[in-house]
């Protein structure tokens, strides 16, 4: 991101150094350097380093080593938390159940389309394909079968520890 970028001098009269930077690593699909962050947050590499340094001793994002550099990458613990409370703090157990079951239809109906039983089959499938279109279509709909499955982990966990998360939570259920 450049500073001639639309939306850049907003962000940055409206959003602290920090707050760019962690939300930069946040969004990050894979590990990026701080070189890469610093850009995208519009800010300089040694303040990208420094609150990158926090964010790590915060466990929000981990470092990883990539090509002989270190990359930074959100913390899956930490989402995984993050999208635990978020959903505690929007559905009820029985919102809860319902989202599992909606997921759960998801589920089954990449088994239908696809004809196979796991995103791992699909890919299998995409390696095999004759189009890039195919074999990309392919790829995207493995990647959103196991994000749902993975949706349905947490829900899973929402709903099994419901009562003891509940407690720990200032919104009361109807």
């Amino acid at each position: 991101m450049t500073d001639d970028d639309p939306g850049v001098d907003t962000w940055t009269k409206h959003a602290t150094a920090f707050d760019r930077v962690r939300a930069i690593a946040q969004a990050l699909d894979r590990p990026r350097t701080a070189g890469y962050i610093a850009d995208d947050a519009a800010v300089s590499p040694t303040t990208a380093n420094d609150h990158l340094t926090r964010l790590v001793e915060m466990n929000v994002v981990r470092t990883v080593e990539s090509d002989g550099a270190t990359a930074y990458a959100p913390d899956p613990l930490y989402v995984r938390f993050q999208t635990l409370r978020e959903l505690l703090e929007t559905h009820d157990h029985d919102e809860l159940l319902d989202r599992k079951a909606e997921l759960q239809d998801q589920l089954g109906a990449y088994e239908r389309e696809y004809d196979v039983v796991s995103p791992t089959a699909l890919r299998e499938r995409a390696a095999t394909t004759d189009s890039a279109d195919e074999t990309v279509a392919l790829k995207e709909a493995a990647s959103d079968w196991e994000l749902t499955q993975y949706h349905v982990s947490v829900v899973d966990d929402a709903i099994e520890h419901y009562a003891e998360f509940d407690q720990l939570t200032d919104r009361a259920h109807a």
